[in-house]
């Protein structure tokens, strides 16, 4: 693999003169190191566009120099250079493009060489030609997001759902803290799939078991929702909140106290005959029987 892409480099280049501010009388710079190249360009973004929306709009500063390169079959049609540039960055897991050092007077686009996850770039060619899924640059740029473990940008939900189904990534989690790995196989063809469960996170009944677990150990002094948060880092607040309504529903655990000061302890609450309170700390899991 080239460490740069022909028909990127291409396109970058003729996309700068497009889009240069010729009002300004400035250089079009284009400099090559070992592993990136840098274009420099006079004029900032067009109207209307900046680094978080580049690739769902144009805006084309000179139309009719655009115009000529298309017909002349120099670069791919109006409005599809920076798609060419995202996608060839993701299919050759290299970063994506840099606008870093833009500015009104300027704008400075970076395309870095160096090929950071050669499986990642072995998964997708299999995927590819084992089901024949067509990956838009949208999906490419999520695929991107899940792999390197960094929010995907808004906007973007309706093509992680043709993911899922498609098989290519997986829910962890729903509600507000859902998150998203790549699938099992992916893993598994890498041979990481030691990876795949510690970022998928453990399976609700061994949640569960660790939430008691905890509890158990910590009986006398009883458990409260910052530890429990310490045993499982990869939940939320509210998804560990669901868990212990469940146990406590179960019989297995209970509390006492409300909002952030609430305690947890091991077994059922009961009532004695003096109407004191009496916690069944010790009694097994699941209790098999109290007596009132």
């Amino acid at each position: 693999m080239p460490t740069f892409d022909e028909r990127s480099i291409r396109e970058a280049i003729l996309n700068s003169v497009s889009h240069c501010d010729y009002r300004q009388g400035g250089n079009i710079f284009v400099r090559q190191y070992t592993c990136r190249v840098t274009i420099e360009s006079p004029g900032g973004f067009p109207p209307g566009i900046n680094e978080a929306n580049v690739l769902e709009r144009q805006n084309p500063r000179n139309r009719r120099i655009a115009d000529i390169f298309a017909k002349c079959g120099l670069v791919e049609r109006s409005g599809q250079g920076m798609n060419l540039f995202f996608d060839a960055a993701i299919r050759q897991s290299k970063p994506t493009p840099d606008f870093a050092g833009t500015d009104r007077f300027q704008v400075r686009l970076t395309l870095e060489g160096e090929v950071r996850d050669p499986a990642f770039v072995r998964f997708l060619e299999r995927v590819t030609a084992e089901s024949s899924v067509s990956f838009s640059t949208t999906d490419l740029v999520v695929l991107d997001h899940i792999r390197r473990d960094i929010p995907v940008p808004e906007g973007l939900g309706s093509r992680i759902t043709a993911l899922v189904e498609n098989g290519i990534m997986e829910r962890v989690s729903r509600g507000r803290g859902q998150r998203y790995v790549l699938s099992r196989r992916f893993y598994q063809f890498i041979g990481q799939a030691g990876v795949y469960t510690r970022k998928h996170g453990l399976d609700r009944d061994t949640n569960k078991a660790l939430l008691v677990k905890h509890i158990k150990e910590n009986a006398l002094s009883s458990a409260k929702m910052e530890t429990l948060r310490q045993v499982l880092t990869n939940l939320s607040r509210s998804q560990i909140q669901v868990l212990l309504r469940e146990l406590t529903k179960a019989g297995v655990i209970h509390h006492h106290g409300a909002t952030r000061a609430v305690l947890w302890y091991l077994g059922l609450e009961t009532v004695d005959c003096n109407n004191d309170r009496v916690w069944l700390q010790y009694q097994s899991i699941p209790p098999l029987s109290y007596d009132v």
